[in-house]
């Protein structure tokens, strides 16, 4: 009996201390999970996503990320992959109910046995690929009791409201995988450059092995590893039944061959383009938006144009570069031993793969000996392989020292130039001399320059340089350098006359002229490029021959007020000092502000709003911005029930008069037909352009189009210096222009120049700017109604002085009464 109350009275206290227990446990959960996260989150799961930045053909020209992830739907994930993840990280995820049980025990009794004997091992979890999507989405990493209970908790509650393809969704698109990528999708071009659908069930298994150790398993530091740790996988995977017998050995006898993706830009030369673009969606959309909104982005740029772009304007950059002579080597390295290692550490042009970084190694006659910078493997390591090559006298003999005791001394042997050990940059011929490819020398330009090729209609940018190298230098001219237009402004000042009373055909002074600066500021004497004047002389004839005096007579009679309004109307400057000067284009603008004025000119005088960015879509694929805000009723018809073709609604404003901008465009034909842009009449299609030069010929400019292209170069040094007499727009850039429009509209049908309606076309004497007669040199002029040449002749800015019928300068003391090479062309 005794016996028995004894066991009765332990009895109660055992269960007293059970509830007590069970309480405090009950207790302690309870206040765990009185904070838990709300599992309600992971619907409205957003993670950070690569921006893709496109070309306008689709090619793939950039992308920007802080944590490079490409979100996969479940649907779109191969099967594949699926099973491939399931085998390597939980292979019953389908059946358990978020806590696997049976792994948990197993992995408990390892663990119990290292503790016991003393390994060092590490241990080792049981997590299921749900609880890793507790922790990666709700909780932290710490390696606490309360955390393991909280993630057990919060895994029941995310098995209780996801199905199990919404849980693998998460976790595949979420995970950390190495390389900067997140989820499978990114993995697979990080490590691959491939989609998940075209990966190899090697490849598939490889990204499978990731997930625990990325760093561990990194195929190039630990590649044996990653070989052990991948093919683990893929017998996994024959386990489970996911793989054939067959197909497994034959993955697990498969190199692991990594093909990385270039993350730089991908079109080729787009370097300046995709770094504008970048700039544009970082004001657009915000830091956050452009490296974790997943935008989809769809430019304007012309793959095949931009290189053709690239291309005209590196040649005229090296063709004025060697004409001035070697400024000396990049610097010198020791190549006593092994070259390669020092050369190794130079720094290359990455964005111009036809030059080589090369050292001086000795000298071979009048040749140069040169050796190659070596390539380097995936971990930074040099390459053994040590490639010489030459340079014959015939590749260097341009490079007459520009500055020293030997400047311009004509060039008998490479050693003239270079000495051993000289870090230079070099560029195949295509020949060999003996056994070694033969080399040109290269030299970096001193000389910088700009280009951009718009739609004169839409305003799109389909190619745009803003320099030799953005590797060298990431500054764009095009966008970024203000620079005085030079003549190249005059065309606006013309309209403005155009627009207010004057006509082609108008006869202005070209003669010396006096203008009073104001108290303390002394005269302006402005003058034509190289001295001289031609009298009288009508509106085209100004700007064909690009009159200096003409345009200041002009600008004076009209008032600078109404050019600067001009000037702004067209988005070339904001606010212009309305000083005579200005007419001139002493102001200073962008290559890409220029361009765009030009090309409202070539619209019809219409508003062209310049992008590089035709389209930009969201994540989930809603169009959020559009370029082209043009309406087309009808264009989305389904079929055709006898309506009318569908027309384009424009409402862009009307900068200029439409018969204004054909008469400017037509006096600028005079100047690549007659003028100083004669450099391009050779391309036998109609174009309307003019050039530009600023005083000491400091910057040079053409800017020309075609009914549908509108084209702008610059060159000049980035701080602003002299290039030398003769380095004109028309001599520089117009031939840079000749050559980039030659290819750009190769095959494409020359286009005339529009009429407007109601224009009359009356043949004038180009001379004198009245009627023509027979017999006579005469121009057909275009005139607006009620407009017409004159029949007194009168001439603007005469001072009330007699002019007889001009010829040209009247004698050898006129020409002598203006001194000085200064002003602008």
């Amino acid at each position: 009996m005794i016996f028995v109350r004894f066991f009765g009275w332990v009895f109660s206290i055992a269960a007293l201390l059970f509830l007590v227990a069970a309480g405090g446990v009950a207790v302690y959960i309870h206040s765990l999970s009185s904070d838990l996260p709300d599992t309600n989150q992971l619907r409205n799961y957003q993670p950070p996503v690569v921006t893709r930045v496109h070309a306008a053909d689709g090619e793939l020209a950039s992308e920007y990320a802080h944590e490079r992830r490409l979100f996969m739907p479940i649907q779109m994930i191969p099967d594949r992959v699926k099973q491939a993840f399931i085998s390597a990280e939980d292979k019953d995820f389908y059946t358990h109910p978020g806590i696997d049980l049976v792994s948990l025990a197993g992995a408990a009794v390892k663990n119990i046995d290292t503790i016991v004997s003393g390994s060092n091992k590490r241990m080792v979890g049981a997590s299921t690929i749900t609880q890793q999507v507790a922790k990666v989405f709700l909780l932290t990493n710490e390696r606490t009791i309360d955390r393991k209970i909280r993630e057990a908790m919060l895994t029941l509650k995310i098995e209780q409201a996801y199905t199990k393809d919404q849980i693998l969704e998460l976790y595949l698109n979420e995970i950390y995988l190495g390389f900067r990528s997140y989820g499978v999708a990114a993995a697979s071009l990080a490590y691959f450059d491939k989609p998940l659908a075209d990966l190899k069930l090697e490849e598939v298994a490889y990204l499978a092995a990731l997930p625990k150790a990325p760093e561990n398993y990194n195929p190039y530091r630990s590649r044996q590893a990653a070989i052990e740790r991948r093919n683990y996988v893929i017998q996994q995977m024959v386990e489970n039944g996911y793989a054939t017998r067959e197909e497994g050995d034959a993955a697990m006898k498969a190199p692991l061959v990594i093909a990385e993706r270039n993350q730089s830009a991908k079109v080729f030369a787009s370097e300046y383009f995709v770094e504008e673009v970048r700039r544009s969606l970082l004001a657009m959309y915000g830091e956050k938006g452009l490296y974790e909104g997943g935008l989809s982005v769809r430019t304007t740029l012309d793959p095949k144009m931009q290189v053709i772009a690239r291309s005209a304007l590196q040649r005229a950059l090296l063709r004025y570069d060697e004409a001035h002579g070697w400024r000396g080597a990049k610097k010198q390295i020791d190549v006593s031993g092994d070259w390669g290692i020092p050369l190794a550490a130079e720094a290359g042009l990455s964005d111009v793969p036809e030059w080589n970084v090369a050292v001086v190694l000795g000298f071979d006659g009048d040749a140069a000996r040169i050796g190659l910078q070596p390539s380097k493997g995936p971990t930074g390591k040099v390459n053994d392989e040590r490639i010489e090559g030459i340079i014959p006298l015939d590749q260097l003999k341009w490079a007459k020292w520009e500055t020293g005791p030997k400047r311009g001394a004509a060039v008998k042997a490479a050693s003239d130039v270079l000495s051993v050990g000289d870090v230079i940059y070099v560029e195949k011929t295509g020949t060999a001399v003996g056994t070694l490819e033969a080399y040109r020398l290269r030299q970096f330009p001193g000389i910088s320059g700009a280009l951009v090729a718009m739609d004169s209609t839409t305003g799109r940018v389909r190619a745009l340089v803003g320099g030799f190298s953005f590797a060298e230098s990431e500054f764009n001219r095009a966008t970024q350098a203000k620079r005085q237009p030079g003549s190249s402004f005059k065309p606006f000042v013309y309209s403005a006359a155009l627009d207010n009373g004057y006509t082609p055909a108008s006869v202005i002074l070209d003669g010396p002229i006096e203008i009073d600066q104001g108290p303390g500021l002394g005269m302006w004497r402005p003058q034509n490029y190289g001295g001289g004047y031609a009298g009288p002389s009508t509106l085209r004839t100004g700007i064909e021959k690009s009159r200096n005096l003409m345009t200041v007579r002009l600008a004076q009679d009209m008032g600078m007020p109404l050019v600067a309004e001009y000037a702004k109307r067209f988005g070339i400057y904001d606010n212009m000092q309305p000083v005579l000067a200005m007419s001139l284009g002493a102001g200073e603008t962008t290559v890409m502000r220029l361009v765009n004025a030009y090309a409202i000119i070539a619209n019809g005088g219409r508003r062209v709003q310049p992008t590089l960015i035709d389209r930009v879509q969201d994540r989930f694929g809603r169009t959020i911005y559009r370029h082209d805000q043009r309406v087309c009723e009808g264009c989305n018809s389904g079929d055709w029930k006898g309506q009318d073709e569908p027309q384009l609604i424009d409402e862009r404003e009307q900068v200029l008069d439409p018969m204004t901008a054909y008469q400017i465009t037509s006096m600028m034909e005079g100047v690549v037909q007659r003028g100083t842009a004669t450099a391009v009449k050779s391309l036998n299609r109609p174009i309307a352009g003019k050039t530009g030069t600023t005083n000491d010929e400091k910057d040079a400019w053409f800017v020309g189009f075609t009914p549908e292209l509108t084209v702008g170069i610059f060159l000049g040094f980035d701080t602003p210096k002299p290039m030398g007499h003769g380095a004109t727009g028309g001599t520089m850039a117009a031939p840079v222009f000749r050559d980039f429009m030659a290819q750009a509209l190769a095959g494409q049908p020359p286009q005339e120049f529009k009429v407007p309606e109601g224009m009359v076309l009356i043949p004038i004497d180009r001379k004198t700017g009245m009627r023509a007669y027979e017999g006579e040199s005469a121009i057909i002029e275009a005139f607006k109604p009620g407009t017409g040449p004159s029949d007194v002749y009168s001439v603007i800015g005469g001072d009330g002085m007699a002019w007889g019928v001009p010829t040209e300068v009247n004698s050898e003391a006129d020409k002598a009464a203006v001194t000085g090479t200064g002003g602008l062309y």
